[in-house]
């Protein structure tokens, strides 16, 4: 085990209190929520005013999800959900974290907080900067703080020497800036939070459909026959993609739901956009819930496979659409003969299922077309993500449910923009003609070997072999498996530097220096040298468009993200051709060289100012294939789960509260699974708790186990919940500690934080 840092949340409870879990989701009792939020960090007046002009066609992108919004008309007061509001309400908080704040507040009397306490601190006012051997957080210039970056990475031996992480929150202005500087400094090291979330969608769908991304649009879940909810709970972490789900019922459309929780906003919805909808029974949405075990989605995705080749085989062209198989696939021989290797009973343990509930799936799939299937972490973060994936499109694919209305692949992303970014070139892993691109549009020679992912990241820090960590956005520490590990490889560097707008653990858990570099907000003006400036976005479903903050800077120490990166390279490249200053003098020049570099990105300054902006090319939805290596679609052969649990083991999963986004704790209720006040608890089947002698609310230790190596973490409250048995869900980042480091996805590396075996041990 690792030695115990500060970099875990503090072991303390905070009373919990059970309560029935809800019969529906939003409604009412989510518009009281948001207000509460929206009144105690900004005010109702000025909340309110806010709330208006966020996800609107001239208003400012929510800084939360990445659910698009309609293309055409939206609603007046109420085009967000209940944690959009929280979000922004969080952005605009009337809490400031000044110079005074750390002079009297040292780096390890914060560390004791928990995330949620260091979050409600505030937003920070002023850069500042930690030196060598402080416990204070000291006020610096901005000058000076771009000197000591500047200073340090050109010190280093390599460029490879320095990471670059990014959050998805960062607008497409500011991270094609900042790639272009860290790619003119040397290095691909562009770790961001992609590889730890979607990573395997991307791998999966670049290689089966040519396309990283999803196929349907917003529109398509008005026309489809189903839809395929698996591994994701939008009712807490994309809630307005209910609005969407209800829709496809009112259109007649059916939806299964595949989870190993049964979470209340998929089952019941209540409208908050209708107040007549408040009260009553609210919409039932899933047809049909498969309650999986952890990990058994290939297994259970593979035996519809062989029902779905048993009809056909029996009733040729009753299931596949051979035309469509002929003309865009291949390899459907192999996939054919391979499922031959496999036997249902072989398959259904694995699963948690019951055939009979499976076949009534499968006949859903045989007896549609327009089939659109979503998901999340829940499947992306295993060993076997990538299959996953895969084994989705196997399916789709003999529907042909691709590049048709109403059909296609779904992968809802999280932060608001982390699409964008991989648009926009943060990738450690670029492809040759983007920099074949980068290097013709602005005179330098481009870094050709691929860079650290996340993973990669923390072990070479933790190796010495990076000594330079800059994080645009995000919470990496918070964010990252295996919490100990991570700590020591961020403290293992002569410099740590953050961008951000709150305060977060990542702060405080630094190398031998550190700096904070306090931003602007997405609901914040930004004025360069020529006026106000608006920047640019990307959704889960490639639409680009426009985001104009509303609000006055919380502070005049603050710096847009591109003006930081453009003091940053001014004082670190000695011998850039680009003229950074006249870049973010006025947002339109970024633009120019992104349309001029990336395509799809066309007349980019003129289709970003039309209302509602505009969408990218996307061969998927167009059926063109030519992308991938056979210039078809590609059938492909996948493994299910090999984890074989001993008696006393478990798996875990990490999954978010209600009163959650990402890392950003709004407050300490998960009301739609009837915990509140207390973040520190595992959700157990009642029979295991049995087993083990364990009885609600008992306090446990859990142990995690992963190549002879334990990981711990102490002082969870044990809840019981329906799940299935030996499977387990606890709160991320407090559970993070236990994820391994070296436990990871094939071919996409992602962490494994949706599948950690642990033991239980009861005070």
């Amino acid at each position: 085990m690792h030695k115990k840092t500060d970099a875990q949340p503090p072991e303390k409870l905070t009373g919990i209190q059970t309560i029935d879990i809800p019969k529906s989701a939003v409604g009412a009792k989510a518009i009281k929520s948001a207000l509460a939020h929206i009144n105690d960090e900004v005010g109702i007046i000025k909340g309110i005013g806010l709330l208006k002009s966020l996800n609107q066609k001239n208003g400012f992108d929510c800084p939360g999800c990445a659910w698009p919004d309609p293309d055409a008309k939206r609603a007046f007061l109420a085009e967000y959900c209940e944690n959009g509001a929280k979000a922004v309400a969080e952005e605009a908080t009337k809490n400031k974290v000044s110079p005074l704040f750390f002079a009297t507040h040292s780096v390890k009397e914060l560390s004791k907080l928990s995330d949620y306490e260091i979050g409600k601190s505030g937003r920070i006012t002023h850069p500042m900067y930690l030196p060598e051997g402080k416990d204070n957080y000291e006020e610096i210039s901005w000058n000076n703080a771009f000197k000591i970056i500047g200073n340090e990475l050109n010190a280093l031996d390599s460029p490879d020497e320095a990471i670059f992480y990014t959050s998805g929150r960062t607008s497409n202005e500011a991270a094609f800036l900042y790639q272009l500087f860290v790619r003119q400094f040397g290095t691909n090291n562009l770790p961001d939070c992609s590889n730890m979330c979607h990573e395997s969608s991307g791998a999966a769908l670049s290689e089966t459909l040519g396309i990283g991304k999803g196929s349907v649009t917003l529109d398509d879940f008005n026309h489809t026959d189903l839809v395929i909810v698996i591994g994701q709970n939008p009712g807490t972490n994309h809630p307005r993609m209910l609005t969407a789900l209800s829709e496809t019922k009112k259109k007649g459309g059916k939806i299964i739901t595949i989870n190993p929780l049964p979470e209340v906003g998929l089952l019941n919805y209540k409208d908050p956009q209708n107040p007549l909808k408040w009260i009553g029974s609210g919409q039932n949405l899933t047809d049909l819930f498969l309650q999986i075990k952890i990990n058994g989605d290939v297994a259970l995705l593979k035996v519809i496979l062989k029902l779905m080749k048993e009809k056909e085989d029996a009733e040729p062209y009753s299931v596949f659409n051979h035309q469509f198989i002929e003309e865009k696939t291949a390899g459907l021989d192999i996939l054919l003969k391979d499922l031959d290797n496999y036997s249902i009973n072989e398959l259904l343990p694995q699963t948690g299922l019951t055939l009979a509930q499976i076949k009534e799936a499968t006949n859903l799939i045989i007896n549609n077309e327009k089939i659109i299937f979503c998901w999340a972490m829940g499947l992306t973060q295993h060993k076997n993500g990538v299959d996953n994936i895969r084994e989705i499109v196997n399916i789709l694919l003999l529907k042909g449910s691709i590049g048709k209305q109403g059909a296609g692949t779904c992968p809802v992303r999280g932060h608001s923009n982390v699409q964008g970014d991989r648009t926009m070139g943060i990738w450690e892993k670029p492809l040759a003609s983007f920099l074949d691109n980068l290097e013709k549009e602005f005179s330098f020679k481009a870094p050709r070997k691929h860079g650290f992912d996340v993973v990669d990241a923390i072990e070479a820090m933790h190796q010495k072999k990076a000594k330079v960590f800059f994080g645009m956005g995000g919470n990496f520490i918070s964010a990252t498996p295996d919490t100990e590990f991570t700590a020591e490889a961020l403290q293992n560097c002569n410099l740590t530097v953050q961008v951000s707008t709150k305060l977060n653990r990542s702060h405080l858990i630094h190398g031998k220096k550190a700096l904070i570099l306090p931003c602007l907000g997405r609901s914040e003006k930004d004025f360069q040298a020529s006026g106000e400036q608006f920047i640019s976005v990307e959704n889960s479903m490639g639409i680009v468009h426009q985001s104009h903050g509303h609000l006055e800077p919380c502070s005049e120490k603050l710096l847009s993200e591109p003006a930081i990166v453009a003091g940053l390279a001014n004082v670190t490249l000695k011998n850039s051709t680009t003229n950074w200053s006249k870049l973010i003098s006025n947002y339109d020049l970024i633009r120019n060289k992104i349309e001029a570099t990336i395509p799809g990105f066309q007349n980019f300054n003129k289709r970003v100012r039309v209302k509602g902006g505009f969408y990218l090319p996307n061969n998927a939805r167009e059926n063109n294939f030519e992308p991938t290596k056979t210039g078809k679609a590609n059938f492909s052969i996948n493994k299910p789960s090999e984890i074989k649990l001993k008696k006393n083991h478990f798996l875990m999963m990490t999954i978010r509260t209600h009163d959650q986004y990402n890392t950003t704790i709004y407050g300490l209720n998960d009301r739609y699974r009837g915990v509140l006040n207390e973040r520190r608890v595992i959700f157990m089947n009642q029979e295991d708790m049995n087993y083990l002698g364990i009885k609600k609310l008992d306090l446990v230790d859990l142990i995690s186990h992963f190549n002879d190596e334990k990981r711990e973490a102490k002082g969870f409250l044990a809840v019981p919940y329906n799940i299935p048995k030996q499977c387990t869900a606890t709160y991320f980042p407090e559970a993070n500690v236990l994820v391994p480091i070296k436990s990871k996805a094939d071919i996409s590396n992602t962490p494994t934080s949706k599948t950690v075996i642990i033991t239980i041990h009861k005070r």
